[in-house]
C-alpha cells in the first residue's frame, strides 16, 4: 500500500458562462484570494503558503508528520490558531451564499436545481457522523447522476474508515466526515492515508469553514473539502467534478419530450421547440427521433430519412465524433437531426444500454439535445426519462391524458428526487365543440402547473406539417409561434437575443423575452 491519495486534476475555467451552469460550492476556498499576511503554520505540521506558491507546488501527496505515529490524537499547540472559525451547529455561510446564487441564476421557475455532472461506474464509500450528512448521502446515492455508481453509507467518521480498510481494499472514492478541531482532523487524515490504496480519491467533510485548513488538506492530497451541513446536490457536484473527463469539454443538456397519450402532438412540440432554440436563441441543437418505426422528424423538416439513429443504436461502441457527424442530417446552421428510419421491415429489439450509450455520445456534440420519445412504455423509455436533464410531458385537456400524465409525473418524481418536476404542456386547447378539463384543474390534479398552453390552430399546424415547415416559418405571427419561443426559453434557460431596429429602437421580438419585464426601469 501507499500513503498517497490520487492527485486531483486541475481544469481551466471557461471564458463563457450561461444559465445552464450549476453554481455549487466546491470548497471553502473557492473564489478567495489570500495575502501573505494570513499565512500561518499549522500546529499539526505543514505550512500554509500563498496562492502563487501553491500554483508551483509538486503533485499532491501525503506528508507524514511525526505526530502521525502517535497512538492517540495529538494535543493542541500552545500557539493560538488564528484561522479557526467557531463551530456553530447548522451554520454554513459559504453554503448559504452559494445556494442563494444558485437560486438566483437557476430559479425553480426555469427548472434549475442541479448540476449537470456524470459519474462513471465506481464504488463510493461514505463514513458520516451527522444524521443530516447520512440523509444527504443517502439521497445523493439515489440520484440519477449517480445511477451508475455503487454507494455504501456507514455510520462513523475517519476512525471507522481506518478500521474498515485495515482488512479490505479501498474504493476509488472515500467520503469521510470529521467534526473535530483542525489539528485532530489533520492527524486523522494522516492515519487514513496509511491504509489507502494508490489512486484513491478522498473527500473530507468538516465543521470548520477555514481557508488555511482547506489548503493544508489539499497539500496533503485530499481531493475536496466540504463544510457541513451539506445538501445532496453539493455532494453530487463534488463527486462529478472529481471524475470529469478532461477530453470531453462539456456535456449537453438532454431535453426529453413525451406524450401522455397518442395524438397529443408531442413530436410537433419537440421539433418546433428545438427549431426555436436554434433559430431564435441561437443555440446549437440536435433532435434525436427515437420513434424508430413511425418517427416524423424527417417529414417535419422535409428531409430524406436516413438510418442515423438505427445505425447508431446497432453499433454504440463504435461511435465517435466523426461517425456521429456523418449520421446526422444538418437542417440549418445550428440545427442537426438524427431522423428515424420510419420502416416496419425490422423488429426494433434494442437494449436499454444501447439507448443510454447513444444518448450520452450525442450529448457531447451540442449544448442541447432534444429527445423525441414515442408513446410506448419499456425499460429504455423509463431509463431515458429518468436520466434526462429536463422532461416535458405533452398532454391534451382530456381524462385519458390526465390519468397517463399523472402516472408519468409520479414515476419521474420518484426516480428524480433532487430534480425539478417535469414540465407540463397542454396542447390542442380550445377545440370547437369538445368538452375540456380547464388548465387550472388539470394542473391541480397533477400537482404541476402547466408551463405552457398551446391553442388549437388546425390551419397553421396543418399547413406547416404538409409543407415540411416549422410554425415559426409557416405562421410567425401566430400564438403558437409565440408559445414555442416561450417554451424554448424555459427549457434552455436562455433569453431571446435583444434585436435593435433603426434609430436604436427595439425591433420585432424585443417584447417577447420572458425576463425583459424584470429589468425595466421604474419611472
Amino acid at each position: 500500500m501507499t500513503n498517497a491519495f490520487a492527485p486531483r486534476p486541475v481544469e481551466d475555467f471557461e471564458d463563457e458562462f450561461d444559465l445552464d451552469m450549476g453554481y455549487v460550492a466546491s470548497g471553502p476556498a473557492a473564489g478567495v484570494r489570500l495575502g501573505n499576511d494570513l499565512d500561518a503554520p499549522y500546529a499539526a505540521g505543514g505550512d500554509a503558503r500563498g496562492i502563487d506558491d501553491e500554483a508551483a507546488r509538486p503533485p499532491l501527496q501525503f506528508t507524514t508528520p511525526a505526530v502521525a505515529a502517535a497512538p492517540a490524537a495529538p494535543a493542541h499547540s500552545a500557539e493560538p490558531f488564528d484561522g479557526q472559525v467557531p463551530v456553530v451547529a447548522g451554520f454554513n455561510p459559504v453554503g448559504d451564499l452559494v445556494a442563494g446564487a444558485s437560486a438566483a441564476f437557476s430559479p425553480p421557475a426555469l427548472g434549475g436545481g442541479g448540476p449537470e455532472v456524470s459519474v462513471p461506474r465506481i464504488a463510493i464509500h461514505v463514513f458520516a457522523e451527522r444524521q443530516d450528512t447520512l440523509a444527504a448521502a443517502e439521497r445523493a446515492g439515489q440520484d440519477r447522476r449517480l445511477s451508475r455508481a455503487t454507494t455504501q453509507i456507514r455510520v462513523g467518521g475517519v476512525a471507522a474508515a481506518v478500521e474498515a480498510y485495515q482488512h479490505e481494499p479501498t474504493p476509488p472514492l472515500i467520503i469521510v466526515e470529521c467534526l473535530k478541531d483542525p489539528q485532530t482532523l489533520l492527524w486523522e487524515v494522516d492515519q487514513l492515508a496509511e491504509v489507502c490504496d494508490a489512486g484513491t480519491k478522498v473527500v473530507v467533510i468538516g465543521a470548520t469553514n477555514d481557508i488555511l485548513l482547506f489548503r493544508e488538506l489539499m497539500r496533503r492530497g485530499v481531493s475536496e473539502y466540504l463544510v457541513a451541513p451539506l445538501q445532496p446536490l453539493q455532494l453530487i457536484a463534488a463527486i462529478g467534478g472529481l471524475f470529469s473527463d478532461p477530453a470531453q469539454p462539456f456535456v449537453g443538456r438532454s431535453i426529453a419530450f413525451v406524450g401522455a397519450r397518442g395524438g397529443t402532438g408531442s413530436s410537433s412540440v419537440a421539433h418546433n421547440t428545438a427549431y426555436a432554440m436554434s433559430e431564435r436563441i441561437g443555440a446549437n441543437t440536435v433532435i434525436v427521433d427515437y420513434d424508430l418505426p413511425f418517427g416524423t422528424a424527417g417529414l417535419d423538416f422535409n428531409q430524406d430519412p436516413l438510418n442515423g439513429v438505427a445505425d447508431a443504436l446497432s453499433q454504440p461502441d463504435r461511435l465517435d465524433p466523426v461517425l456521429l457527424d456523418r449520421m446526422m442530417v444538418r437542417c440549418t446552421d445550428k440545427l442537426s437531426l438524427f431522423a428515424a428510419p420510419a420502416t416496419l421491415d425490422v423488429d426494433w429489439d434494442i437494449s436499454p444500454e444501447a439507448f443510454e450509450e447513444v444518448t450520452n455520445q450525442i450529448r457531447s456534440t451540442a449544448p442541447f439535445v432534444v429527445l423525441d420519445l414515442p408513446h410506448l412504455w419499456s425499460g429504455w423509455m423509463r431509463r431515458t426519462l429518468i436520466a434526462a436533464d429536463e422532461v416535458v410531458v405533452v398532454a391534451t385537456p382530456d381524462l385519458a391524458s390526465l390519468r397517463n400524465a399523472k402516472n408519468m409525473i409520479d414515476l419521474i418524481r420518484q426516480g428524480r428526487p433532487n430534480d425539478a418536476p417535469p414540465r407540463l404542456v397542454l396542447n390542442q386547447v380550445g377545440v370547437p365543440g369538445r368538452p375540456e378539463i380547464p388548465a387550472k384543474e388539470f394542473g391541480a390534479a397533477l400537482g404541476v402547473h402547466p408551463s405552457l398552453v398551446i391553442p388549437f390552430d388546425p390551419k397553421v399546424f396543418g399547413a406547416a406539417a404538409n409543407n415540411g415547415q416549422m410554425i415559426l416559418d409557416a405562421g410567425a405571427k401566430s400564438k403558437a409561434a409565440d408559445a414555442f419561443q416561450m417554451l424554448a426559453q424555459i427549457v434552455s434557460r436562455r433569453e431571446l437575443p435583444m434585436l435593435t431596429g433603426p434609430k436604436g429602437k427595439a425591433g420585432k421580438g424585443d417584447g417577447r423575452s420572458m425576463f425583459s419585464g424584470l429589468f425595466k426601469k421604474k419611472s
